[in-house]
């Protein structure tokens, strides 16, 4: 897997009630009531990964102080959307912007865009539809895996065909995951997620 430009920053309860000025219990009843996302580890300690404490301080108006604001910009990574249908593309859009906020969410909607913001963006994912009009979307995902120019992204595989022969074929390609549309937006965001951690 592609070596990431990002390491994701996650907080404990007590660093969160710092920040919002409350104490350590108040933070911990906001994650266990679901007012702020968080997981436990192994150990049974609560942590809250940067842009879920953002959105959390965001959404409720609070003011969001200057260091973690910096740290979101340094932290700030980016995701890119290849997929022709406009609908589905838009869709994803607006669910990735929610659920990772310190990201940037890219859209290319032929291979020509996507080409473009490739070079110029240097994505950290890409989500790539291989059904492209005009394109192959296998060759495109070799392209990506080995033009050392655009950063060697994660690339997670879209596809609407059948058959298991095309999973088999991409992951070979260098695609670092497969998905059938249509599927779960919440399975899409956990693998994600986990590219992000194992940074």
């Amino acid at each position: 897997m592609a070596q990431r430009k990002m390491k994701v920053r996650t907080f404990s309860a007590l660093e969160v009630a710092n920040i919002c000025g409350v104490v350590n219990q108040t933070a911990i009843n906001w994650i266990k009531q679901g007012h702020l996302k968080g997981f436990t580890t192994p150990g049974g300690h609560y942590r809250v990964y940067l842009e879920d404490l953002l959105h959390f301080l965001e959404k409720r108006g609070m003011k969001i102080p200057l260091e973690l604001q910096e740290l979101a910009d340094l932290n700030a990574g980016s995701i890119l959307i290849i997929d022709d249908d406009r609908q589905l593309n838009n869709l994803l859009r607006r669910y990735l912007e929610k659920q990772f906020p310190g990201y940037t969410i890219l859209q290319a909607f032929d291979g020509f865009e996507a080409g473009m913001l490739l070079a110029r963006e240097r994505p950290d994912l890409v989500l790539l539809d291989l059904d492209l009009p005009g394109i192959n979307g296998h060759e495109l995902c070799r392209r990506i895996k080995e033009e050392s120019a655009w950063g060697a992204p994660v690339v997670f595989a879209i596809t609407g065909l059948e058959g298991d022969r095309e999973k088999q074929q991409i992951l070979l390609e260098g695609a670092d995951a497969f998905f059938r549309k249509p599927f779960e937006f919440e399975a899409l965001a956990s693998e994600i997620r986990k590219v992000f951690d194992n940074e």
